[in-house]
C-alpha cells in the first residue's frame, strides 16, 4: 500500500502547485511583472510534478493492478503539456481554459485518490 500512499502524496504536491498557477496569472495581470516570472517557475514546478505522478501512477497500476489512476494521471499530463506549450507561445485563447481544465481534473484526483483508498483487486476468475 506505500505505493497508493506515495501517489496521493504526489497528486497533493501537484495540487498545490496547480492552484498556485492562476495565482501567480493573477498577480502578473495585476500589474506586478514579477508574477510572470512565478507563473513560469510554476509552469516548470507544476509539470515536473505531473511527470513525477504519472510514475506513481504507473507503480500503482503495476503493484496494485489499479489503472485508473494512470489513465486519468496520463490524461492531466497530456493537457498540461498542451498548456505548457500555448502558453510559451502565446496561444492564451488555449492556454487559459486548458488550464481551467488542468485545474478541475487535478482537484477530482485529489478528491477521488483521498477519498477511497486505492486497493489491490482480487484476481478475476477465468
Amino acid at each position: 500500500m506505500v505505493s497508493s500512499w506515495v501517489l496521493r502524496v504526489v497528486v497533493a504536491a501537484h495540487l498545490v502547485a496547480i492552484v498556485g498557477q492562476p495565482v501567480f496569472a493573477g498577480v502578473y495581470l495585476s500589474g506586478d511583472f514579477d508574477g510572470l516570472r512565478m507563473h513560469a517557475v510554476g509552469a516548470d514546478i507544476t509539470t515536473s510534478i505531473g511527470y513525477l505522478q504519472v510514475i506513481a501512477a504507473v507503480v500503482v497500476w503495476v503493484r496494485l493492478r489499479q489503472v485508473w489512476p494512470f489513465v486519468a494521471s496520463l490524461g492531466v499530463v497530456v493537457a498540461e503539456t498542451v498548456q505548457y506549450f500555448a502558453g510559451l507561445d502565446g496561444a492564451l485563447w488555449l492556454h487559459v481554459p486548458l488550464g481551467v481544465m488542468t485545474v478541475a481534473a487535478v482537484v477530482v484526483s485529489f478528491i477521488a485518490l483521498w477519498r477511497q483508498p486505492v486497493v489491490q483487486r482480487e484476481a478475476g476468475h477465468a
